[in-house]
């Protein structure tokens, strides 16, 4: 039973979503930089872990150099923009006076630590979240995403899937032009000469491939749906709209402490009935077969727990110990850490042990291939 647990395949890519999504959640419900950085390595290692070798496991880096951009301009603003809340001041700048119709708003002059390390502590937060997301990305395979899509949300999955496959079409569009370089003895001159040699082919090799894939998934029926009344149309229309509004009203009510208790469980409870009503009708205009659902087994509940139980212990933990979650910038100071939250981070780690392998991949496995 033990060896067929970790025979290589490739995992529902729904299971590596809910695993992300439970550090990034995590990740917005602090700033210590400590646990921030936690959750990066525990994200990395999972990558390093479990990719395989398919082209969207190779967008990772990207989503690291983009998180690193988040937090040059999160510090950048802080100091062009307001720098000076707070009182210890490291940098002296020229203020840049501005005209009476932008009261408030100030550019350069003194810039404070507090206001750095906010900035800081803001961007490294995005940061995270947004290396959360591209470790799914990573992980999971976008196809069998939009396989596994209900009905309802086949159309608005399709775009969804597109769009998060960009970054991994254009990393192995990267390599490919580049490797063709290297094959024409093209690699002699210097990074930024050679990048208009790069970019040109990138941009071509990827939009001949999305055309590619928009004319398989058209020649396999994607977007076929039946006919259906224009009062049931309307009808299911207004239950999804309504129960998409409570379900971000209720999440950003639990995400913001500030926000009225009320408008918390009670809303995304009623919110997300109301929704999956409007999915149940919306789904019966939608007419596709499924060759071979994937089906969850325990590798995949084991990796969806452990990033559920990320988020449940660093919400356990706000309410317990705020201060070492959110350092203070009042009072400068080291940010302290405890052991909860951070063992709550080490739970996301798991899958990196017990979930199998990657499959590896076929060499007559082709991107124009969509399983319908």
């Amino acid at each position: 039973m033990l060896t067929t647990y970790f025979l290589p395949r490739d995992l529902h890519p729904a299971a590596w979503w809910v695993w992300a999504l439970g550090p990034a959640v995590a990740a917005a419900r602090t700033t210590n930089p400590w646990l921030l950085l936690a959750i990066i390595a525990v994200a990395c290692h999972v990558v390093v872990a479990r990719r395989g070798e398919a082209p969207w496991a190779l967008a990772f880096r990207l989503y690291l150099y983009l998180g690193a951009v988040v937090v040059g301009i999160r510090v950048f603003f802080r100091i062009v923009f307001g720098g000076a809340e707070g009182s210890t001041i490291i940098l002296r700048l020229p203020e840049i006076p501005l005209p009476a119709w932008a009261a408030g708003i100030r550019l350069f002059g003194d810039v404070s630590a507090e206001s750095v390390l906010g900035g800081l502590y803001d961007g490294l937060r995005l940061a995270t979240m947004v290396i959360c997301l591209g470790a799914a990305n990573a992980l999971a395979n976008p196809k069998r995403l939009l396989k596994a899509m209900p009905p309802a949300l086949y159309e608005m999955g399709t775009a969804v899937v597109v769009a998060l496959s960009v970054f991994p079409q254009l990393a192995e569009s990267v390599l490919r032009v580049r490797r063709a370089r290297k094959l024409r003895g093209g690699t002699s001159r210097k990074r930024f000469k050679a990048l208009h040699v790069i970019v040109i082919p990138v941009l071509e090799d990827a939009l001949d491939r999305s055309l590619r894939l928009a004319s398989s998934m058209d020649s396999r029926g994607y977007g076929r749906a039946a006919l259906v009344d224009a009062r049931q149309r309307v009808a299911t229309g207004t239950l999804m709209i309504l129960g998409l509004i409570g379900v971000c009203v209720g999440v950003y009510a639990t995400l913001d402490g500030t926000t009225p208790r009320f408008l918390a469980a009670p809303v995304l409870v009623v919110g997300t009935a109301v929704g999956l009503v409007g999915f149940h009708l919306a789904g019966r205009r939608v007419r596709r077969t499924r060759y071979r659902p994937d089906r969850w087994h325990a590798p995949e509940l084991v990796v969806a727990a452990s990033g559920v139980g990320v988020a449940v212990v660093l919400f356990a933990s706000s309410s317990v110990d705020p201060t070492n979650l959110n350092p203070s910038l009042t009072t400068l100071s080291w940010p302290l850490l405890s052991w909860p939250p951070l063992i709550g981070v080490l739970l996301g780690v798991l899958p990196a042990f017990l979930s199998p392998p990657p499959a590896p991949l076929h060499p007559e496995a082709t991107d124009q291939e969509v399983t319908a």
